[in-house]
């Protein structure tokens, strides 16, 4: 199985921190960032695993150089411009085979059971699975009762993007987790730089982009400098867990 650390971004929230480091080498509980999100995906039996770097690049590709891990890794390199998820991850369509490629961004810890995962996307025969909660949040990805991505919602900033009209819409909150199939990229924009998100909503308006909705899921999104104390008890209560 094959998957994609998103591990590109400036990390301007985690500042000052991430002035003489990138966000992928921050560290929770002695570990990076980086390491922890590499080490849960071979758990899970991913062993072809591509990591994208621009801030600090050299930082990354040396902290992989001086690891040995159970899979083989691959650097895309955008250090010459950062291209957002979805642009990174069209940038590094050539690293992968013709299995589903598995999406974690590098500042998300949870216990989702990506094997699980993986399985619900080959039995729903789906497109792309994104994972997703009844949580609260900022913004919202829309769907459908049958689970089906419809739309887009930023709550603070009063905006909304709707792909296919719907009587009922559910509001669930996207974990940056997701999985989809290597053909879908040639459906991406056309652009260098946009957002994964902007890419789901282009194929949502004519094809199923599918919710996998755990409202179970213990997850933090490491951005900020005030979350890396509860990143670090959560990740210590995973690793206890077993």
């Amino acid at each position: 199985m094959q998957a994609m650390i998103l591990a590109a971004g400036l990390g301007t929230r985690l500042k000052p921190i991430t002035d003489e480091m990138p966000k992928a080498l921050v560290e929770v509980n002695g570990k990076t960032l980086l390491e922890i999100a590499i080490r849960n995906l071979i758990e899970n039996d991913f062993r072809r695993i591509v990591v994208n770097v621009h801030h600090f690049a050299d930082k990354v590709k040396d902290f992989i150089n001086k690891n040995t891990f159970a899979a083989d890794i691959f650097i895309s390199d955008e250090s010459d411009l950062l291209l957002d998820t979805g642009g990174g991850i069209k940038h590094a369509q050539k690293f992968f085979d013709d299995s589903p490629i598995l999406v974690h961004n590098v500042d998300i810890i949870s216990n989702l059971n990506l094997k699980e995962f993986y399985q619900f996307h080959l039995s729903d025969d789906a497109l792309a699975s994104l994972v997703v909660s009844n949580r609260e949040s900022n913004r919202y990805l829309l769907f459908n009762d049958d689970n089906i991505l419809c739309g887009w919602q930023d709550v603070k900033k009063n905006e909304k993007i709707i792909v296919r009209d719907d009587v009922k819409l559910n509001h669930l909150a996207f974990s940056g987790i997701h999985l989809l199939n290597l053909h879908l990229i040639e459906s991406f924009p056309k652009e260098e730089v946009f957002s994964v998100i902007k890419a789901y909503l282009k194929i949502a308006a004519t094809e199923d982009i599918h919710a996998y909705v755990s409202n179970d899921l213990k997850w933090i999104d490491v951005g900020k400098v005030d979350s890396l104390e509860r990143a670090g008890e959560l990740y210590k209560s995973l690793i206890q867990r077993g």
